[in-house]
C-alpha cells in the first residue's frame, strides 16, 4: 500500500482500517459453494441456515468456472481462505486428493451408508460429508391404491409389481393410468440412467448391452402396454396428475411439486421400484468438504457440524429446495410438496437395497450426445418395437465412441476405471 503526499494521521487511519478489515475477514469462515446460486437462495441461506452458526460465516455461491478458478489457485499456492467447500459430488471428485479426511466428523451422523460411501470418492477416507440431495420419486393418486397387487408395499415396490399394478388399473378402470415423462423436454433419460440400469444391470455404461440390461428394457416394453399413450407429450408429470389423466407417475420432485401443493390430500409419494440389482435412484448429491489449504480446520469442522444438524438441514430445505441427508422429520408447517416428497426421498435414500446411479461426470460438451444414446434406445425399443438385442448392440457402439473421445472414467454404480469407462 502506497501513500504519497498524504497527512500522517490519514495514513495511520488507513492502516488501522486495513488491519481491522483483515481481522474481520480472518474471523469469517468462508463457505465456497456451487449451490444456492440464485440471489434469493443465497440470501435465504444467510438468513435461515447460517444465522445461528458458531462463528461468522461468509457464504459465496459461484458457477462452476469461478468456483474452480479460486479453489485451484489456492491449492496451487499452498494456502488460502476457503474454509469449507459446498459442491456436487462430481465437482468435489475433481479435487479429491486435496481434501481432508472427515472420518471423525462423520461419526454419529445418521446418513445413508450408500451416500457416505460416495463421500469417500473411492478412497478409504471420508472426503466429504453428504450435505443435501434432490432426486426423482414416484407419485400416486390415492384412487390408484386399491389396485396394488396383493402383498405389495408401496414403499418397497419392485418393477414387476409396478407392471402388475399398471395392468390392474388399465384393465379395471377402462384405460391406462400410468404416466411417464417421455415428452420432448421430459427427463426420461435420467430414468434410464439412474433407475432402470442400476436396478437391472448395476451399471450405467459398462453393462449397457448386457443380458441384465435386456431384461430391464423388456420390463419397460411390458410397462408401456399400460402407460397412457399421451406420455410422449408429457414433460412435467404434475400436469397430467392434476388433470387425472394419469394416476401413477415418475418424475423429478420439482416437476411434481405443483400437484402435491395444490391437492396434498389426493396424492402420495413413494420410492422408485427395485429390480434384480437393487433400488436404483439418481441422487443430485451435494457435499461439504475441507480443502487442505483451509486456514483453520477446527473452525471448518464446526461449520460443517452446524450445517448437518437436523434443524439446520430443514432450514436448508426451505432455503434451497434440496432435501436433508440426515434423519430429519419434515415438519407439518413446511410446503405440502416438501413434506410429502421429502418422506419419499428419505425412504428411497435409506432403503437397504438403495443403489445410486449418479449424474454423469467428465463428459463435457458430449453430455447431450450421451443422454441421446438412452433416449434413442427408448424410442427404438419401446416406441418403434425394434428387437432389444439389435438396438443395444448398435447403441453400445455409439456409447463406446463417446466414452473413448471424452476419456471419462466410470461413475457409480459402475466400477472405477483408470481411463475411459469401458463398454462391454
Amino acid at each position: 500500500m502506497k501513500f504519497v503526499n498524504t497527512p500522517r494521521r490519514l495514513v495511520i487511519a488507513a492502516l488501522c482500517a486495513t488491519l481491522v478489515t483483515g481481522v474481520a475477514q480472518a474471523q469469517n469462515v468462508l463457505l465456497w459453494s456451487t449451490q444456492a446460486s440464485p440471489v434469493n437462495e443465497q440470501q435465504a441461506v444467510r438468513d435461515k441456515v447460517l444465522n445461528n452458526a458458531p462463528q461468522a460465516v461468509e457464504f459465496i455461491s459461484n458457477q462452476e468456472g469461478p468456483y474452480f478458478t479460486r479453489l485451484n489457485a489456492e491449492l496451487q499456492a499452498g494456502k488460502g481462505q476457503i474454509a469449507v467447500l459446498g459442491a456436487l459430488h462430481g465437482q468435489l471428485a475433481s479435487n479429491g486428493k486435496d481434501l481432508h479426511d472427515l472420518s471423525q466428523l462423520a461419526k454419529g451422523l445418521k446418513i445413508s451408508p450408500r451416500f457416505m460411501q460416495l463421500g469417500k470418492l473411492g478412497t478409504g477416507e471420508q472426503k466429504y460429508i453428504p450435505w443435501m440431495q434432490a432426486t426423482f420419486v414416484m407419485v400416486a393418486n390415492k384412487k390408484a391404491l386399491p389396485f396394488l397387487p396383493a402383498g405389495a408395499d408401496i414403499n418397497a415396490l419392485t418393477y414387476d409389481q409396478l407392471v402388475a399394478w399398471s395392468k390392474n388399473m388399465a384393465e379395471k378402470t377402462g384405460g391406462p393410468k400410468f404416466g411417464f415423462p417421455a415428452g420432448p423436454q421430459g427427463l426420461k433419460h435420467r430414468f434410464f440412467q439412474g433407475y432402470l440400469y442400476p436396478s437391472y444391470a448395476d451399471s450405467v455404461v459398462t453393462e449397457f448391452r448386457s443380458a441384465q440390461a435386456e431384461k430391464g428394457w423388456q420390463m419397460m416394453v411390458n410397462l408401456w402396454q399400460y402407460t397412457n399413450p399421451a406420455s410422449t407429450t408429457y414433460n412435467f408429470m404434475q400436469e397430467p396428475l392434476l388433470a387425472d389423466q394419469v394416476w401413477v407417475a415418475f418424475d423429478h420432485v420439482a416437476r411434481l411439486s405443483e400437484a402435491l401443493n395444490k391437492r396434498p390430500d389426493d396424492f402420495v409419494a413413494f420410492p422408485a421400484p427395485a429390480g434384480p440389482t437393487g433400488r436404483g435412484f439418481m441422487p443430485v448429491l451435494a457435499g461439504l468438504a475441507i480443502p487442505k489449504t483451509a486456514p483453520d480446520r477446527a473452525a471448518s469442522e464446526k461449520l460443517i457440524a452446524h450445517l448437518m444438524r437436523p434443524e439446520v438441514q430443514l432450514a436448508t430445505l426451505q432455503a434451497t429446495n434440496f432435501f436433508p441427508t440426515v434423519d430429519a422429520k419434515i415438519p407439518n408447517d413446511i410446503s405440502s410438496a416438501a413434506r410429502i416428497a421429502g418422506e419419499a426421498v428419505a425412504r428411497q435414500a435409506s432403503a437397504k437395497d438403495a443403489n445410486p446411479g449418479l449424474l454423469p461426470v467428465g463428459l463435457g460438451a458430449q453430455g447431450g450426445k450421451f443422454n441421446q444414446i438412452y433416449v434413442d434406445a427408448f424410442e427404438r425399443i419401446v416406441l418403434a418395437k425394434q428387437p432389444i438385442r439389435a438396438v443395444l448392440d448398435s447403441q453400445a457402439d455409439a456409447l463406446r465412441k463417446i466414452m473413448q473421445e471424452t476419456g471419462a472414467p466410470c461413475w457409480e454404480p459402475d466400477r472405477a476405471s483408470a481411463g475411459a469407462c469401458p463398454v462391454k
